[in-house]
């Protein structure tokens, strides 16, 4: 499962906040939304975070095994 807390943190530690990402950066409510409850987002989004908030990848997301990943 890919589990979006270390955006969480690095979002805290940065001078940026949701209210910042919407208006000043235009990314939309349903995609911090879908961070929060760990849902799907493209790797396009994860680009522009990564280059907002200056950050690695790592920063923005971290793979958990989970009985519940489907099977391969």
């Amino acid at each position: 499962m890919i589990d979006y807390s270390p955006f969480w943190e690095t979002l805290k530690e940065s001078t940026e906040n949701w209210y910042t990402l919407t208006n000043k950066y235009h990314l939309s409510n349903s995609t911090l939304h879908r961070l929060k409850h760990n849902k799907d987002i493209s790797t396009k989004t994860i680009n522009d975070l990564c280059r907002l908030l200056n950050c690695q990848v790592q920063d923005i997301l971290q793979y958990i095994p989970s009985d519940t990943d489907q099977l391969l």
